[in-house]
């Protein structure tokens, strides 16, 4: 008795392949986002807007805490980092909506019925939404360049951190997808990603040291998943060991904190994309039936 399921019965009758189905879908996300500027525009205004105010506004101040840290680095520097994680943030939330519009158009029920394989389908729109966040990542690098931002470790640490943006974006990316897959609602679904975003932002190292924040700040901190992500790019940014949550010494250097890091976003993909995933067959399967 074949213990195969239809979805791969189905596509060994028409020849699709996995390989196939992931380039399709990332073909079509890709067409999708270029043919809305909203999309490309709306996930990176925000960080711009963030990196510009922050620093002008706030930066001579910032700056004197970060030195009472015992750093002597520019807000400039310190700021892009966390930055260039909320640009893959901002941009991972919005993976939810574009799935929300295909529901809302009926494109979502004909993939489900087809025989594409849904890991394909999913990891074809994730590798789409991947390279626009890198793209984003980028910009942000360079505009925080031109106002004054330095990276100590040059262009292998620039590739590292859009390395740790697409490592990070990946569990919200996951997340915002299940919220569209739950709610089937665009307002809901943006609802949903907005009310972790803003508060997991300002409860993290992202803006400050941990050091000058109050104590509960601290420990939610510890289990707060922009804190692994913008601690592993500002290791890369200054070339040191800046993690504060969780002390290791064994690997030496920026390793003691992108190890660590590096190790629980994975833990969170893999929980999150599972979980995308297994939401997206049983929609397959109600959509069969």
């Amino acid at each position: 008795m074949s213990t195969e399921n239809p979805s791969q019965r189905s596509q060994q009758a028409t020849g699709n392949s996995f390989v196939g189905d992931v380039w399709v879908n990332y073909k079509r996300w890709m067409i999708k986002s270029v043919r809305n500027p909203f999309i490309l525009t709306g996930s990176l205004l925000q960080p711009v807007i963030f990196l510009v105010l922050f620093t002008q506004v706030f930066g001579q101040v910032a700056t004197s805490a970060i030195g009472g840290n015992g750093a002597a680095i520019s807000y400039e520097t310190y700021l892009v980092p966390a930055i260039a994680v909320q640009t893959a943030l901002a941009a991972a939330a919005a993976s939810g909506i574009g799935l929300v519009n295909d529901i809302e158009e009926g494109m979502f029920d004909k993939i489900l019925v087809s025989p594409m394989s849904r890991t394909g389908v999913f990891l074809g729109k994730s590798l789409a939404e991947i390279s626009r966040i890198v793209a984003q990542i980028v910009i942000i690098v360079g505009l925080g360049w031109l106002l004054g931002a330095r990276y100590a470790t040059g262009i292998p640490g620039i590739l590292g951190i859009l390395a740790i943006g697409v490592v990070f974006s990946l569990w919200f990316t996951a997340f915002s997808n299940i919220v569209a897959l739950v709610t089937r609602d665009q307002e809901s679904t943006i609802i949903g990603a907005n009310i972790l975003q803003f508060p997991l932002l300002f409860v993290s190292s992202a803006f400050l040291p941990l050091s000058v924040m109050p104590g509960w700040i601290q420990t939610v901190a510890m289990f707060n998943p922009i804190t692994y992500g913008v601690d592993a790019a500002r290791a890369l940014t200054l070339g040191e060991d800046v993690m504060t949550v969780i002390e290791v010494t064994q690997f030496g250097g920026v390793w003691d904190t992108l190890v660590p890091a590096l190790a629980i976003l994975l833990a969170l993909d893999l929980v999150m994309v599972g979980a995308a995933v297994v939401m997206l067959n049983r929609a397959a399967k109600s959509a069969v039936q």
